[in-house]
């Protein structure tokens, strides 16, 4: 597996990938409604494009394929964490998390995991500050928001 700098002609690929991700790997925690509400498979790709190139934003590849792919803002933020559903548990999040932590200067990270992510963060010495519940076309998501010191 390679972690590389994203270039703007990922966005399509990545879009899918999140989308995909969404519908399966979180559908055990969310329901149909809250799925499509999250990820209704009609991102504005300029405005991904754009959120992508702002902050400092990794793809992990092998062979060609994406596996996944992470973007953390100078301040410490996570915004987005996705691995493919068929690469689940091989160290891919891991990897994407840690290579930002580590080229990130902030001395805080946060982030606003799913109900799925939870765990994952917890491992990674994130703590659940809140649980929050966001309205995203009309409907109710729960998250957290999570916090790690380095």
């Amino acid at each position: 597996m390679e972690l590389r700098p994203y270039e703007s002609g990922d966005c399509p690929a990545l879009a899918r990938l999140f989308y995909d991700t969404v519908h399966t790997v979180n559908a055990k925690d969310y329901g149909p409604e809250q799925l499509d509400a999250w990820a209704d498979g009609q991102a504005d790709l300029s405005a991904w494009d754009a959120s992508f190139l702002a902050h400092h934003t990794l793809v992990a590849e092998e062979g060609g394929v994406i596996l996944g792919f992470a973007d953390m803002d100078g301040n410490g933020y996570l915004d987005r964490l996705y691995v493919h559903r068929d690469h689940q548990g091989r160290g891919v999040a891991s990897a994407l998390c840690g290579a930002l932590e580590a080229a990130c200067p902030a001395a805080v990270f946060t982030t606003h995991a799913s109900l799925t992510a939870r765990p994952f963060f917890e491992g990674r010495g994130y703590r659940v500050l809140r649980r929050q519940t966001v309205i995203r076309h009309g409907v109710a998501l729960d998250n957290y928001i999570m916090e790690k010191r380095k």
